[in-house]
């Protein structure tokens, strides 16, 4: 839409039309926009609004639309934990880029080079000989007593002396034009991720502008930091590196997926891996797969619950010792988190001086910690001018704002400070320079902050990335955090020369290259797998049965006390009542009718239909990166309808079949599309294969114990049991086609039980299992789950068809039992065979 002030301008100059739009920054803050003073452009944003014209400035609203658009339909979410309305939200990312010229990043590049080149060298002295220790230029209580220094590792050397694989910066520019740095992440730094895909969405937008401004690509250093994991690597070349992530919840989840896959790595939890002998593990379904590198996204006291955090579940038990052994290479090696104390800011300049023979050439704030008497002196005597911060994880609170607080907040503060020096850090605060935003048709200056990140080289040194993550707070509050509603901004970095055309995208691929081609699948993945192939088909089976019980009672059928027996004893097996439940009896219908809909909403009763489908939500959650965005839609979708059940009421004890029937249906559907969308859209690996095992046995358990049930009962024998037979089976329309209106129990034997062209019959559950389960994985010693299967004998319609003068099916009823108890047996040697690796660890161990 045309802004009016576009045409009261009446010119045709991109650049001054941005002018006019643009509002006036904070004073006393930088102006990324126009520079340090004057009210013009600078030269890189001129060339930007001179490419987009006038036309295209007055389009950006549209692309705000397509920034969002792109980002929901990617899929790419920030988990906030303490959102109110849930903690995954769409990762927000603004129209425009920050803009460095060549000059300015030249600055930022050299300073962070050598930075992170001090910061490795210190980290070799901490667990080494500890001369900056020795020589008085960093206090041992802030190192040696930090929480983040590991003395298990004292004396370990990392293969080629490469502590720091990775690191990120978080620096802020001054009102004079001046680059400070005011955090460091050294542990397992965030944002690779985001900001690749920040790029990508926003160079899709002004393709253009980023081809005429001549901004650096980024693929070179993702791959020199392939390239240096490699070439560190205790293997050869073929090693096998992962990348390791606390899991789905998990704030920053998305990007460890969206990484890995860029990157080409397997994406693992802790409980992927398993330590023997001193060599890291990754349980897969084809058995223990030795795992060499570990690029990991966890912080260093969940990694070992057996020397670092015992009540840790995310790392993996012995993995500290597999590293001082030298079988495994952990990027970053474990042991920096004291790095990131922002006290240890104040002590790098002299530091640099002694490790590096050069003063630091990229500063930091002026940084007070007040474990030092001297220091916290001076520090409270100028509470009013600082930032007052955390020095480790001891104490944790938000960052306190002296600018502005009362003489009480300042009083208090020194009282606390007082009472606990060791635990606090004083650092200067820095008026954030104000980056432009575009909202509502004008551009809004609003704090920013960039994070920039090194990579190690394969040869030695670091490299910088060319660009960044920028961060942006959305109100003129000094903090910005994307946890407290920021929002981030691709960051253009002009070249200084030739733009780098390397791309990370695969060469052209040979026939040899795809000849073994296979996707691992984790332990941890392929149980989710079958787990969601067994929560689906239960979620249906269970739906539907509710579904044919309330229709039955509520219907113009025959209701006997056979039948009404049958409907409770099904109802029961499937947790659509509690044991405790009153029967089906024609006094108590209503009763049981008002369970049966209660229970359907009630997700703390295990099995029920809530409890299912948010069963089915966390297990397809696990594995979002296997998953189409259709079906994760869909599984949302079955929740959501499910909700609706509770029409304004508190107490869904009064719900009536009326009430529960429609939302049924149209759960059913949505059930129905999300078996579709496992049978048609997933790639036909061993995990989908060990999703379709799931389901076949779920569905062996649901259908033979419910037609046993008829069978035994004699219900199947009435029409309206007959009829229940066949809804519950989905084959009421394929027996109308065969047979009309005729009820013959052989004919229905035929159709359920024996038919191995009824997908739905057992007899072609029974086969589709015996199809897939030798195309799983073989595992050495382990029982043969096609054994477990009743052969096709066993399918013989006359002998099934058999009645007994008791009027029972005794050879129909065996089968069933039968096929229902090989179910739970196959699943639990499943269980064994791929998940827990049972059989592995045993054969280790003899």
């Amino acid at each position: 839409m045309q802004n009016p002030l576009f045409e009261s301008l009446h010119s045709d100059d991109p650049a001054l039309l941005a002018a006019a739009v643009a509002r006036a920054p904070r004073p006393g803050h930088y102006d990324e926009l126009r520079g340090g003073a004057g009210p013009g452009l600078t030269p890189p944003w001129r060339r930007f609004f001179g490419v987009l014209g006038a036309e295209g400035l007055s389009g950006l609203d549209e692309r705000v639309e397509a920034v969002t658009r792109q980002v929901r339909e990617n899929g790419i979410t920030y988990n906030v934990y303490a959102d109110a309305n849930g903690p995954a939200r769409p990762w927000s990312l603004d129209l425009l880029p920050l803009i460095l010229e060549a000059e300015d990043w030249a600055r930022i590049e050299a300073g962070i080079v050598q930075r992170t080149t001090l910061l490795n060298a210190l980290l070799a002295d901490l667990y080494g000989p500890q001369q900056m220790l020795h020589a008085g230029l960093l206090p041992p209580a802030l190192t040696l007593g930090h929480p983040g220094y590991l003395r298990p590792l004292h004396g370990y050397a990392p293969p080629g002396g490469v502590h720091l694989h990775l690191a990120a910066f978080d620096l802020a520019r001054g009102p004079d034009g001046r680059w400070w740095v005011v955090s460091q992440r050294t542990q397992a730094p965030s944002g690779l991720g985001y900001l690749l895909e920040n790029r990508l969405a926003i160079s899709r937008q002004f393709p253009e502008a980023f081809r005429e401004l001549r901004v650096q690509h980024l693929a070179s250093s993702y791959r020199a930091l392939l390239d240096s994991l490699f070439a560190l690597s205790p293997g050869s070349r073929d090693s096998r590196v992962v990348l390791l992530t606390p899991g789905p919840y998990n704030e920053t989840y998305f990007e460890h997926a969206y990484l890995a896959r860029y990157l080409g790595l397997t994406l693992v939890e802790g409980s992927d891996l398993t330590v023997r002998g001193d060599q890291v593990y990754m349980k897969t379904l084809h058995g223990l797969e030795r795992v060499h590198v570990i690029l990991r996204r966890l912080d260093d006291d969940y990694c070992d619950p057996l020397e670092l955090r015992a009540d840790s579940t995310l790392g993996v038990p012995g993995l500290l010792g597999a590293m001082r052994a030298g079988q495994v290479l952990i990027a970053n090696s474990l042991g920096s988190a004291f790095l990131e104390s922002p006290a240890v800011h104040g002590f790098l300049p002299a530091i640099c001086e002694r490790l590096l023979d050069a003063p630091l050439a990229l500063p930091s704030l002026a940084t007070w910690w007040c474990g030092e008497e001297a220091a916290a002196a001076q520090a409270l005597d100028r509470l009013d001018g600082l930032v007052v911060k955390p020095t480790s994880g001891r104490r944790n609170f938000e960052p306190w704002l002296g600018p502005g607080r009362d003489a009480a907040a300042i009083a208090a503060m020194r009282a606390k400070i007082a009472a606990d020096p060791d635990a606090y850090t004083a650092q200067s605060y820095l008026p954030l320079a104000q980056t432009p935003t575009w909202r509502r048709g004008e551009l809004r200056p609003r704090p920013g902050m960039l994070r920039v990140f090194a990579v190690a080289c394969p040869g030695g040194g670091y490299r910088i990335l060319p660009g960044g993550l920028t961060r942006i707070a959305m109100s003129d509050e000094p903090i910005v955090s994307m946890q407290r509603g920021g929002t981030s901004a691709d960051t253009w970095v002009i070249a200084a020369g030739e733009v780098d055309a390397f791309s990370l995208l695969p060469e052209r691929l040979k026939p040899e290259d795809l000849a073994n081609k296979r996707r691992t699948v984790s332990s941890r993945a392929a149980e989710n797998l079958f787990w969601l192939g067994r929560y689906a088909e239960r979620a249906e089976n269970t739906v539907r049965i509710a579904r044919l019980v309330l229709a039955t009672l509520n219907g113009d059928v025959d209701l006997s006390t056979r039948i009404r027996e049958a409907i409770g004893r099904i109802a029961a097996q499937n947790n659509l009542v509690p044991a405790t439940s009153p029967a089906a009896s024609k006094v108590a219908s209503r009763a049981f009718e008002r369970n049966l809909i209660a229970g359907l909403v009630d997700a703390e009763h295990a099995a029920s239909v809530a409890f299912t489908l948010h069963a089915l939500e966390r297990t397809a959650g696990q594995i979002r990166d296997r998953l189409a965005p259709e079906h994760w839609s869909l599984v949302l979708g079955a929740i959501a309808e499910l909700r609706t059940l509770r029409p304004g009421r508190r107490d869904v004890q009064d719900g009536t079949a009326a009430d529960a029937l429609p939302m049924l249906d149209r759960l059913s559907t949505l059930l129905v599309a999300i078996t579709g969308m496992q049978a048609d859209r997933m790639t036909r690996d061993d995990g989908w294969r060990l999703l379709t095992v799931g389901r076949q046995l779920e569905r062996l358990i649901t259908l033979a114990r419910a037609l046993g049930t008829l069978f035994e009962s004699g219900a199947v024998q009435l029409d309206t049991g007959f009829g229940l037979a066949l809804h519950a089976f989905d084959s009421t329309i394929t027996y109308r086609a065969l047979y009309q209106n005729h009820r013959e129990i052989i004919a229905l034997i035929d159709l359920l039980v024996v038919d191995t062209e009824n997908p739905r019959s057992l007899a072609c559950t029974v086969g589709t299992l015996r199809a897939l389960l030798p195309k799983l994985p073989p595992v050495a010693g382990a029982e043969d789950c096609v054994a477990l299967l009743p052969g096709p004998r066993r399918f013989d319609l006359a002998a099934l068809n058999v009645r007994a003068g008791d009027g029972r099916y005794g050879a129909l009823e065996a089968l069933l039992g039968e096929i229902g108890g090989a179910a739970f047996l196959i699943s639990d040697a499943i269980e064994q065979r791929y998940f827990s690796h049972a059989l592995d660890i045993q054969a280790m161990r003899t």
